[in-house]
């Protein structure tokens, strides 16, 4: 920052309401040019809201923002973005139906052709190591490869202040690492950061300033490379996340299993699966890790019933063959699934969350086909309390809830079933630390419980903190499983890459 500079953004007093909440109350928030400062609080904390006001997709109720010393009404992203002000939202905002050039077409200078951002889009992906093809349509994108998209997008802006809200929620520490090299270089050359995250060991690398919400008010600031995480968890909920207990027991038979299931891609830009072999047992855990599109989505959708071009014995569950059963035979015999996407997969976002749970649950539903509206709205209070979701009651819209309440109540809705078997995918995805840890537990308390539960995830310390045992996905083929007491990070990093034939232990 030079000498006399003015702050790159200053807000006084945000407030913001909704019906039933106040996402802002009284917030203030100082940034200077080429600070990375973060933003800290749990799930439903505010955080988000107070992006998208700064972003100018969301109005406030009172108070005043002001950009480099001048004040400013930003009412709209468009006017945000000719402020050099760009985001990448949690929630992706891409139109399934249109390429990954045609996405970020639209967010650009319109004297640019589709050819020209193409290019910039490869250069730019080559730049950071975010590999992406510009031509693929969105919908055949992961979640992970939708944020590349997204994180390239806002670079594409040449941003003075980039907002980041969970950037690396779904990215492996690998592409974590290439990023924090990117967001580095910004913030070296005087662009400045405002970044949401969970992580906090992100926050102690990356930030030099911290801002904690809680209930939407700001309850501190601080230098988080002088905090530990422990300190931090204390400023965001009051209190240190519980310690896991991860005891070690013997597991029982095979629940759940993939026998030489070998599927062909649906369309040209999916991942062909080659020869799969999995099992989980009752009482265990069981991960797959692995780079976000290497074929993770393909065989979730094979494994959950939502693809049944398998072989029938090509899958098993509880010795049966269930390779071409549907989702719904499948949750009948008892397997449950929760998906990465949770707005549009996982929820309906329109439907309120007590009706969202019949999307898996048929328990409110008499053998008449009647609906019991009373039983179903307990249903959903009750994992509303279990899961500690922050939500205007059982009726409010799935879509007004924070990413990481949804998820919550998403996951709290399968494990609530006493599935034999629970398939997750992304399991904390954007949720806080108190929560990740509420939600691991309830992952253990299953598998104590004798469930067989498979969690699909590219956070390598989750993976190593509930799994008892892990196999590494790449290229559409699944290595040979490793118990997790004898894996290490770096070599589960090694066989992302496709690296395990050498190393292999049955």
């Amino acid at each position: 920052m030079q000498p006399n500079e003015p702050l790159r953004l200053s807000l006084s007093n945000i407030t913001k309401r909704y019906p039933g909440v106040v996402a802002n109350r009284a917030v203030s928030l100082a940034v200077k040019p080429g600070e990375a400062h973060a933003v800290l609080g749990e799930n439903g904390a505010g955080k988000s809201t107070l992006m998208k006001i700064i972003y100018g997709a969301v109005k406030p109720d009172e108070g005043s923002i002001q950009y480099k010393g001048q004040s400013v009404q930003i009412r709209n992203p468009q006017q945000a973005r000719a402020l050099g002000i760009s985001m990448v939202f949690q929630h992706f905002s891409l139109f399934d139906t249109l390429t990954v050039a045609e996405n970020v077409w639209l967010g650009l200078d319109a004297s640019l052709s589709l050819a020209q951002v193409a290019s910039r889009i490869s250069a730019k992906a080559a730049e950071y190591g975010l590999d992406i093809d510009p031509s693929r349509p969105v919908h055949t994108l992961s979640v992970g490869e939708m944020q590349r998209v997204e994180i390239i997008r806002a670079l594409l802006t040449e941003p003075q202040l980039l907002i980041l809200d969970e950037p690396t929620s779904v990215l492996t520490p690998q592409a974590v690492d290439k990023l924090f090299v990117v967001l580095k270089k910004l913030v070296s050359q005087g662009c400045s950061l405002l970044y949401i995250s969970h992580k906090l060991h992100e926050i102690r690398e990356l930030c030099s300033a911290c801002t904690v919400l809680r209930g939407g008010e700001v309850t501190g600031v601080c230098d988080p490379r002088e905090e530990s995480n422990a300190s931090l968890s204390r400023m965001m909920i009051g209190a240190e996340p519980p310690a896991l207990k991860h005891q070690e027991r013997t597991p029982g038979p095979v629940l759940f299993e993939a026998r030489h299931l070998s599927l062909n891609k649906e369309d040209q830009f999916g991942v062909n699966l080659s020869d799969i072999h999995l099992q989980v047992r009752a009482g265990e855990v069981v991960g797959i890790a692995g780079v976000s599109g290497n074929g993770q989505r393909e065989l979730l959708y094979a494994l959950s019933g939502e693809d049944t071009r398998a072989a029938p014995e090509a899958v098993q569950l509880g010795g049966q063959a269930v390779g071409q059963w549907g989702p719904d035979q499948r949750r009948q015999a008892g397997l449950h699934f929760v998906p990465e996407e949770r707005l549009g997969r996982g929820a309906v976002p329109s439907l309120s969350l007590s009706h969202n749970m019949l999307l898996t649950r048929n328990e409110a539903i008499s053998s008449a086909g009647w609906i019991d509206t009373q039983a179903l709205q307990a249903q959903a209070e009750k994992i509303i309390q279990r899961f500690n979701v922050k939500a205007n009651g059982a009726q409010a819209p799935a879509q007004s809830l924070s990413g990481g309440n949804l998820q919550k109540f998403i996951v709290g809705r399968e494990i609530d079933a006493n599935p034999k078997v629970l398939l997750v995918s992304q399991p904390t995805w954007g949720v806080d630390v108190g929560a990740a840890a509420q939600i691991r537990g309830e992952l253990l308390a299953l598998r104590d419980a004798g469930c067989a539960v498979l969690v699909v995830s590219e956070e390598l310390d989750e993976l190593f903190e509930i799994c008892d045992r892990l196999y590494v996905m790449a290229n559409g083929k699944l290595s040979s499983s490793i118990q997790r007491k004898d894996a290490t990070v770096a070599q589960i990093g090694e066989w992302m890459s496709g690296l395990w034939e050498a190393h292999a232990s049955a």
